[in-house]
């Protein structure tokens, strides 16, 4: 074959052609590598992502009360946002593409009215308003509009299809018993971050953790892949327990509601605990500002909203008065300094006169009696007396015994511990005025803790707020449990019986039940000054802390009405006192506990002390 042949040349011609395409795909096939191994700054930013990503919300833990009801909850909710300038870049662009459709189209256009215009119809709102916000934030990128959007909110939007407006999922925190025990269970931020109450306090519980997944698109934006490590799933919160019982907070709160406004007082704060276990069933809190007075109270925020207020049952702390005795008297009992049947020289004609020249005044003069009559009919001087013959050490032991100066560690960050005197501070004036409750200040949860012991065996129940989340748990958490001995249980049950006669004979009379035989001492303290410069001589702290049933306790209640109006009534017996008794009647009734008292005559004591104003 010749070198001229043609089928010669065909074949190099073919060898050659095969050779340069040979090296345009392997140039082409390393530019491909090369572009996805180090591609140019600039086509990056061109080209954007391939990759989409996608939130998968989680819920907040639920606050339910013992029996399961729902306190606080969380729901999905969305909101409506828009992208100003996309709104605009888009809307002009839609008008370029009709010019160049329709060159004789007209050429004004404003895409801020559009969206306005389109989105007020979407949401019944107002147009003019929300071309207001576009216009003033024009440069934006994130604005809300809508938060949270109504269903039929959300369907209009969806239908709009419009570029530059989303709408985007988050979750809403929702409280089905709406205020009840607000300053129990507390508030959270707008990003579910828990700010007050057991919000706050179990806030690591109930803490939600968003999920996320992330998959490669196509140009249609649809899913194409998604990698193994690609997708974390949501994580709800933890459900969280307490140990209120949303039917007796209700009891709580509408009685205490109703003796706040009844003797015109500055507020107001009741607890209940289940004393066999510790479990706190209620604790209310009232405060309010009244025209006219001076309110000593600090105020918080609850006027905003109810759950931002403080739980002044843990936080604020105030001098207890007569119902601080009978620690002192079980106390005093417990070292032999008086029998029950002990005489005590009391003063028969005016005040006692203490070794250091003290006067200590009560409302009648008996004269010398027992040491069970001094606690029944609630005598300082029969108090101050005890005292002095009580070194300083036995005083401050019987102090820190019952747990007052000490935090419960029901709220760690929040909660007060009280006031008392340091044992270098400690004098004689001291000494008999802790004795009647005053120069030492303290918490209701503390007051109810310690009065536990006479309401058990002499040991105090250690207080809870919460009990396990799930339902078996709680149940078997719930039965009786340990506490810590303060007093032998022979002292505690006759301290008890003998604050039944307070009930019969003392100050308590007033507040007698019907239904059940209530044990129990009121108090009513001087307030004392914000200054710090001593006592207002016409303002008051009225108190009440008992039990019932006498027989066999079930629970222990304190009860307390902040500066109550003296024009209407100020004593613990006349305010604090019948209100409680109410509670307690229907809160055991509630609970199925049997009534032990003789109604006859009860009522007859009821009567009498109406009559004599006693």
């Amino acid at each position: 074959m010749s070198s001229g042949d043609p089928s010669r040349t065909l074949v190099r011609r073919g060898a050659v052609m095969l050779a340069l395409v040979t090296i345009v795909l392997i140039a082409n096939v390393a530019r491909v590598v090369q572009l996805k191994i180090d591609p140019h700054a600039e086509l990056v930013a061109a080209a954007g992502t391939r990759e989409s990503s996608k939130r998968e919300v989680a819920l907040r833990g639920e606050v339910i009360d013992r029996r399961g009801r729902v306190l606080a909850t969380s729901v999905v909710a969305h909101r409506l946002f828009v992208d100003p300038a996309l709104i605009w870049e888009k809307g002009w662009e839609r008008v370029r593409r009709g010019r160049e459709a329709d060159p004789d189209s007209p050429a004004d256009a404003d895409p801020f009215l559009d969206a306005a215009r389109a989105l007020a119809f979407a949401l019944d709102a107002d147009p003019q308003k929300l071309l207001s916000q576009l216009r003033a934030n024009a440069d934006r990128r994130y604005l809300v509009i809508a938060d949270p959007l109504e269903e039929w909110q959300l369907e209009s939007v969806l239908e709009l299809s419009l570029a530059g407006v989303g709408v985007e999922p988050r979750t809403q925190r929702e409280y089905p018993m709406d205020s009840l025990a607000a300053r129990i269970v507390g508030a959270v931020s707008s990003d579910e971050r828990g700010l007050t109450g057991v919000e706050r306090i179990a806030n690591a519980s109930l803490k939600q953790e968003d999920g996320s997944i992330t998959f490669l698109r196509n140009v249609r934006r649809a899913p194409m892949w998604i990698e193994r490590d690609g997708y974390r799933p949501a994580v709800d919160g933890g459900t969280v327990r307490l140990t209120i019982d949303a039917v007796v907070q209700e009891i709580a709160e509408r009685h205490l509601d109703a003796a706040v406004k009844r003797f015109n007082a500055a507020g107001g704060r009741v607890v209940i605990v289940d004393v066999e276990n510790g479990d706190i069933l209620a604790m209310a809190d009232s405060l309010r500002q009244r025209p006219g007075f001076r309110e000593v109270t600090p105020k918080d925020d609850r006027a905003i909203k109810a759950s931002l207020g403080r739980n002044r049952c843990m936080t604020d702390s105030f001098e207890p008065g007569s119902t601080f005795k009978p620690f002192v008297w079980a106390w005093a009992t417990k070292l032999g300094v008086f029998k029950p049947e002990s005489t005590v020289q009391l003063p028969a004609g005016g005040p006692h006169r203490t070794s250091f020249g003290r006067l200590i005044r009560d409302v009648k003069y008996y004269g010398p009696n027992t040491w069970r009559f001094v606690l029944v009919k609630s005598l300082n001087a029969g108090m101050a007396i005890a005292a002095e013959r009580m070194k300083f050490k036995d005083m401050q032991e019987c102090v820190r015994a019952f747990g007052f100066g000490s935090k419960l560690g029901l709220d760690p960050v929040m909660e007060a511990q009280g006031i008392v005197t340091p044992p270098k501070s400690w004098r004689v004036t001291t000494q008999t005025s802790v004795c009647m409750g005053h120069e030492i200040a303290v918490t209701p949860v503390q007051l109810v803790r310690a009065f536990s012991a006479f309401c058990r065996d002499g040991t105090m129940a250690p207080l809870r707020l919460t009990l396990p989340a799930d339902e078996a748990s709680a149940l078997e958490a719930q039965r009786p449990v340990d506490g810590m001995r303060v007093l032998p249980e022979s002292l505690a049950v006759l301290t008890r019986e003998v604050l039944g006669d307070v009930m019969i004979e003392g100050t308590g009379r007033k507040a007698q039940s019907t239904r059940f035989r209530i044990f129990g001492k009121t108090g009513t303290a001087q307030l004392v000054r914000p200054d710090g410069k001593g006592y207002y001589e016409d303002r008051y702290v009225a108190n009440f802390l008992g039990g019932a049933p006498l027989s066999h306790p079930r629970i222990a209640i304190v009860a307390v009405i902040d500066d109550p109006d003296r024009r209407k009534a100020h004593f613990g017996g006349e305010t604090a006192a019948p209100m409680a008794r109410d509670i307690i009647d229907e809160t055991l009734e509630y609970l199925g506990v049997m009534p032990d008292q003789d109604p006859v005559r009860a009522g007859a004591i009821r009567g009498l002390a109406a009559a004599t104003g006693h």
